[in-house]
């Protein structure tokens, strides 16, 4: 009796020493330490030292003859200083009253502007008007403000807001909106400033100060950060031909509008990272007969940079990959998971349901097509057989402020752990 009391409660630790892991892991990516794992203060490089430390720790050596870094360039559009603007005196806070462009340029002073109808925007005598610096200072016109709380059709608002970009390469915008703020990372800087306000926080006689810092980083170099567990099969040969299996996830998330508001990133991505390495962690100990390889990207946020990088100068021949799971948004799951590539590889997406069936561990597991939303997309463009899973539940906060470590449950990490390593053990 005293037996079976003492594997109880070691189990049971277990299950709380692994969730506190990846908690830990989750808390310290979102930080200010590294300020939404962007550009500003070299966030994503921060995280990526942060990220080799933790493989040391876990003893988990870097792939035979490379270090755990694979870097590439990777320019990207940054707001490192300052983050104002002010209507009538009140300085507005970033990311909950307004949100810069992720390609806005810099824009400092007081606005001298004019509120432009939809009509007008798409005026083809509007270019025009703005051509040049010389035209707009005979028309005391440095600026516009658009209103698109009017635009009932979404046709016509998806027009509006591609077309406004345009715009901005000749004058500052500002763009009244009611619509949910997210934000991005840029790649190609705007000459002028792009803004996105709240409306009501706007009035037609509104005095409007600006001092924004933009910065085009194009010689910026990120890094993916790069695990190796080799094969339990002894011989060195063996082991050498050994197939790969490939967990990823990627680490860079939106960074900082300014040195004071940045976006944590918890959901998207610190908690696929925790899971990625809660996965390293369990394979150390117990390997698989087929090498592991454990990948956390750099550049996903900015168009799947890292992957594609990768995929393009790979490490090992890419058929040599048996499958890959990529890992995003763990830290909910109380509506189930969605597999991306689910439709594709149908034969692996049932042994998936049936493990599940076995446990009982999630609600419901949804089967999805292909989609290019993450960093599986450029391995699948190779034929690398690979799922992308994500978590469904109630927190629905993305690309913005809100998606905080405090905001995660963790609802069904451990249930979702055992999955995934049951399913990889089962090829």
């Amino acid at each position: 009796m005293r037996n079976i009391f003492l594997v109880f409660c070691l189990v049971f630790s277990g299950i709380i020493y692994s969730q506190e892991y990846a908690k830990q892991i989750t808390k310290t990516l979102c930080s200010k330490e590294f300020l939404g794992r962007g550009y500003v203060n070299q966030g994503d490089s921060l995280a990526a030292r942060f990220l080799e430390n933790e493989f040391k720790k876990l003893n988990i050596e870097p792939y035979p003859g490379k270090s755990y870094f694979q870097s590439f360039k990777n320019p990207v559009v940054s707001f490192p200083g300052a983050m104002t603007l002010m209507i009538n005196q009140d300085t507005l806070v970033p990311g909950l009253d307004y949100m810069v462009d992720p390609n806005c340029g810099t824009v400092k002073g007081y606005w001298r502007y004019t509120k432009l109808s939809t009509a007008e925007l798409f005026d083809d005598q509007l270019k025009y008007r703005f051509a040049s610096s010389r035209e707009k200072e005979k028309q005391g016109i440095f600026s516009a403000v658009v209103d698109i709380r009017c635009l009932k059709d979404d046709s016509l608002k998806k027009a509006t807001l591609d077309y406004i970009p345009m715009l901005a390469q000749a004058l500052d915008v500002l763009v009244l909106t009611d619509e949910k703020f997210t934000f991005s990372v840029g790649r190609e800087p705007l000459s002028y400033g792009l803004i996105y306000l709240k409306g009501n926080k706007f009035n037609p006689s509104a005095e409007i100060y600006t001092d924004i810092k933009s910065k085009y980083l194009v010689n910026q170099i990120s890094s993916n950060v790069i695990g190796y567990i080799p094969s339990y099969l002894k011989k060195k040969r063996e082991k050498e031909n050994a197939q790969t299996i490939l967990i990823t996830a990627h680490y860079d998330h939106l960074g900082a509008m300014g040195e004071k508001t940045f976006f944590p990133g918890a959901n998207d991505n610190a908690s696929g990272v925790a899971m990625l390495f809660e996965l390293a962690k369990h394979f150390k100990v117990n390997p698989l007969k087929y090498n592991v390889m454990i990948v956390a990207f750099a550049g996903e946020e900015a168009g799947l940079l890292g992957s594609e990088y990768f995929v393009r100068y790979p490490w090992f021949d890419l058929k040599n990959i048996k499958f890959l799971v990529n890992l995003d948004i763990m830290g909910s799951g109380e509506e189930g998971i969605t597999v991306v590539n689910g439709t594709k590889h149908t034969d692996e997406f049932q042994r998936l349901i049936k493990l599940n069936e076995e446990k009982k561990g999630l609600s419901f597991i949804k089967q999805r097509g292909e989609a290019a939303n993450s960093d599986h997309y450029w391995f699948s463009k190779m034929n690398v057989p690979a799922f992308f899973i994500y978590t469904m539940g109630p927190n629905k906060n993305y690309h913005d402020v809100f998606d905080t470590y405090e905001n995660l449950s963790f609802a069904k990490f451990n249930d979702i752990k055992e999955l995934l390593i049951n399913f990889l053990r089962s090829f």
